[in-house]
C-alpha cells in the first residue's frame, strides 16, 4: 500500500498535507490497528445492509464484503502494510479495499461516518474483551473451588489487622476469594449487557438521510438493539469506562490475593508452596525462591487504576458530540485489558499449582489465643454470663496464659476457676481449633459443612 499524503481520504478541504508533527499527533494506526477484525466485521455488516436497503447494488456489496475478507487475511497473515499517513485502521482498510476492488470501495462509507464507525469498532473490541475476562474469571474461580474442596476442613488462622483472630478453614478462605471474583464476574456480565447497543448508523452525530436499516446491522453484529440517540452514540465511552471500573476492582482483588500469597509463601509463614513455574531465584542468594508472579500481579493494579483515571480525565470536559480528544480513549484501555488478562492467567496458574502446608496451617491456627472468642461464647452460652462480663473473664485468662507462656487449652481447670469459679471441664470442648471451626455453622460461616455447601452452590452456578 502506498502513502497518499497529498490526497488525504477525508477530502480536499486541506490543500497541503500535514507536516511530520501533525501527522504524528493525528495518527492512531500505531495502536488502533488491533481493532482490525472488529472494523472489518462492522464494514461487512454495513455493506450487507446497504445492499438489502437498495442503497448500493448487490454486486458492489458482494465485492466489498469479499474484498474485506482479503484485507483481513492480509492483516492476520502479517503482509498488510499499515500507513501512518492514512491515520487510522478505518482509512487503512478502506484504502486497501480500493486497491483490491476498485471503485465499489468508495461506496462503503455511504450512510456512516468515522465517528460512528470508531464507536462501533471500539464497542465490539471491548465486548470481546469482556467475554475474555469473564472466561478467565470463571477459570480462576474453578481453580479456587478445587483448592477449597481439598481443604474444606483444614484449619488455619483467620486474621484481622494481620493478627491471629479466630480459626477458620482453608476452604473458607479460598471461598472468600470465590465470592470476590464472583462479584467481578457479575460486574463484567452487567457491563456487557448494558453496553450492547450498536452505534453504527448514527453517522457523524445527527443520523443520516439514507434509508439505512440500523436494526439489521445491530443484529448482524450481535447487538441487542441500535443506540437510541445519534448524539449519544458517537459521544459515548461509558462502555470503556465501565470496563475499566470493573477491571480496577478485579485488579484490586487480584492484588489482595497476591499480597497474601507473598506473605504465606515466606519463610516466616510457610503456609503455601508456590510452584517453580511462578517463582524465580536470586542472582546472588541460592536459597531464595521469590514469588515474583504474585508481586507483579500486585503491581499491575497501578496500571489498571491509572488507565481508569486517564480515560475519566479525557472524557470529563468534552461537549457533545465527537472531539478528537476521544482518539486518546484506546491506548489505556488496551493496556489495562492486556495486563488484567495476564494477571488473571498468572493467578489462575498459581492457585492451581500451589500446595497448602496443612501441618503449618494447623499449628498457626492454634496460636495467638485464637479460641478466646470461643471461650467467651461458652461463658455466655453455658453460664448465662453477659457478653461484656465474659469478655473480661476471657481477657483475664488470656493474660494468665500469656504470662505463663502457654495457650488457653494449656491452662488447667483450677487456673480457670481461679478467675471464675463456675467454669467447668466442658469448656475444653470449645478450645480446640477443630471444635471451634466446626461450631461456626451460621450461614456463611467457616464450618466445613457450610464451606462444602457453598462449593456446591458455586459449582451449580458455573454449570
Amino acid at each position: 500500500m502506498t502513502d497518499k499524503t497529498s490526497n488525504q481520504m477525508w477530502g480536499g478541504r486541506f490543500a497541503a498535507g500535514p507536516d511530520a508533527i501533525m501527522e504524528a499527533i493525528n495518527a492512531s494506526i500505531g495502536f488502533d490497528k488491533r481493532m482490525a477484525a472488529q472494523d472489518i466485521a462492522g464494514s461487512r455488516a454495513h455493506a450487507a445492509m446497504l445492499a438489502a436497503t437498495g442503497i448500493v447494488s448487490d454486486s458492489d456489496a458482494s465485492a466489498m464484503r469479499e474484498g474485506l475478507l482479503t484485507v483481513l487475511s492480509e492483516i492476520e497473515g502479517g503482509t498488510f502494510e499499515f500507513s501512518t499517513a492514512l491515520e487510522d485502521i478505518h482509512m487503512n482498510v478502506e484504502a486497501r479495499l480500493k486497491d483490491i476492488i476498485g471503485a465499489p470501495a468508495g461506496r462503503l462509507h455511504t450512510g456512516r461516518s468515522r465517528n460512528d464507525q470508531v464507536a462501533t469498532d471500539f464497542k465490539l473490541w471491548v465486548r470481546d474483551q469482556l467475554d475474555a475476562v469473564a472466561h478467565a474469571l470463571e477459570a480462576l474461580i474453578r481453580a479456587l473451588l478445587t483448592q477449597a474442596e481439598t481443604g474444606a476442613d483444614w484449619v488455619m488462622p483467620g486474621f484481622t489487622h494481620l493478627q491471629v483472630a479466630q480459626p477458620v478453614t482453608w476452604g473458607h478462605h479460598m471461598m472468600a476469594y470465590v465470592e470476590m471474583f464472583g462479584r467481578d464476574l457479575g460486574r463484567i456480565r452487567d457491563a456487557r449487557a448494558r453496553m450492547n447497543e450498536c452505534p453504527l448508523g448514527a453517522a457523524a452525530l445527527a443520523g443520516t438521510s439514507f434509508p439505512i436499516d440500523r436494526e439489521m446491522t445491530a443484529r448482524e453484529l450481535g447487538f441487542d438493539a441500535p443506540s437510541a440517540n445519534s448524539l449519544d452514540a458517537v459521544s459515548d465511552r461509558d462502555f470503556a469506562l465501565e470496563f475499566l471500573g470493573a477491571a480496577s476492582i478485579c485488579a484490586m482483588h487480584l492484588s489482595r490475593m497476591a499480597e497474601e500469597l507473598v506473605i504465606w509463601s515466606s519463610a516466616q509463614f510457610r503456609f503455601v508452596m508456590l510452584s517453580d513455574r511462578f517463582s524465580t531465584g536470586s542472582s546472588i542468594m541460592p536459597q531464595k525462591k521469590n514469588p515474583d508472579a504474585a508481586e507483579l500481579i500486585r503491581a499491575k493494579v497501578g496500571r489498571v487504576f491509572g488507565a481508569n483515571v486517564a480515560l475519566m480525565m479525557v472524557m470529563k470536559g468534552l461537549p457533545l458530540a465527537y472531539s478528537k480528544d476521544m482518539q486518546e480513549d484506546k491506548e489505556q484501555v488496551f493496556d489495562a485489558a492486556d495486563n488484567l488478562m495476564l494477571a488473571l492467567a498468572a493467578m489462575e496458574g498459581m492457585v492451581k499449582d500451589m500446595a497448602a502446608n496443612r501441618p503449618n496451617l494447623e499449628v498457626a491456627a492454634a496460636s495467638g489465643f485464637s479460641t478466646a472468642t470461643d471461650l467467651a461464647d461458652w461463658l455466655v452460652r453455658v453460664l448465662d454470663m453477659p457478653f461484656r462480663d465474659a469478655h473480661h473473664v476471657t481477657g483475664s485468662l488470656v493474660a494468665m496464659a500469656e504470662a505463663r507462656g502457654c495457650d488457653l487449652p494449656d491452662l488447667n481447670l483450677e487456673d480457670m476457676q481461679s478467675v471464675h469459679g463456675e467454669i467447668n471441664a466442658s469448656v475444653y470442648d470449645v478450645l480446640g481449633v477443630h471444635n471451634s471451626v466446626a461450631s461456626r455453622q451460621s450461614y456463611g460461616g467457616t464450618a466445613p459443612v457450610r464451606v462444602r455447601e457453598q462449593i456446591a452452590r458455586w459449582k451449580e452456578k458455573l454449570g
